[in-house]
């Protein structure tokens, strides 16, 4: 419980800052990103419960990110993450999740997921920002990767990219759980919060 609060806590530091550095009031960052106003005044004020879309369309929104909406300061030149530690920030009705790893810096940032798919459980992701690219390499199992209406589907060992500016949708397939990474290649611009 304290953890979560804490993260929180940091969540609603950073979409402040980042929502002031963009010189956006809450009236306009609600419309741009499509979360109420209310939302965002709970979550500034680190109440609620944000679901990962939401993270998504305001990360989209200000530029920057997922992991720096929910990072606080740097703590060295390496960074080890388990990714079990990670609590996931997407859990499906049938088992399924998404953790957010980590973020690379730098001036074109990368964030790293670590996925669980369900068979037929799905996870539709809206359009990102301009120049954001995904790649999917999956570990184990088989999922189908359906983007801008077109399914593929990929095997163990098999790894996808594709412009994540179109409708996309992760299925888990077959009859056992599909393991993957995906990465998240952002476009230029700020990287963190501190």
């Amino acid at each position: 419980m304290a953890e979560t609060a804490a993260a929180l806590r940091t969540v609603a530091h950073n979409v402040r800052a980042a929502r002031t550095r963009a010189g956006l009031s809450l009236d306009e960052l609600g419309r741009r990103a499509q979360v109420s106003k209310g939302a965002l005044v709970a979550l500034e004020k680190a109440q609620g419960n944000p679901n990962l879309a939401t993270l998504v369309r305001l990360a989209d929104t200000l530029g920057i990110s997922v992991s720096a909406l929910m990072q606080g300061p740097s703590e060295g030149r390496v960074r080890v993450v388990d990714a079990d530690a990670v609590a996931p920030l997407w859990t499906g009705e049938r088992g399924s999740e998404a953790r957010l790893v980590l973020t690379t810096s730098g001036p074109a940032p990368v964030e790293v997921w670590r996925w669980r798919l369900e068979p037929d459980e799905e996870y539709p992701s809206h359009p990102h920002q301009a120049q954001v690219v995904e790649t999917v390499s999956v570990v184990a199992g088989r999922m189908t990767l359906v983007v801008d209406g077109t399914e593929h589907t990929l095997e163990a060992g098999q790894t996808a990219t594709f412009d994540g500016d179109t409708p996309h949708t992760y299925r888990g397939a077959g009859t056992r759980s599909c393991h993957l990474i995906m990465t998240v290649h952002l476009p230029p611009g700020p990287a963190s919060i501190t």
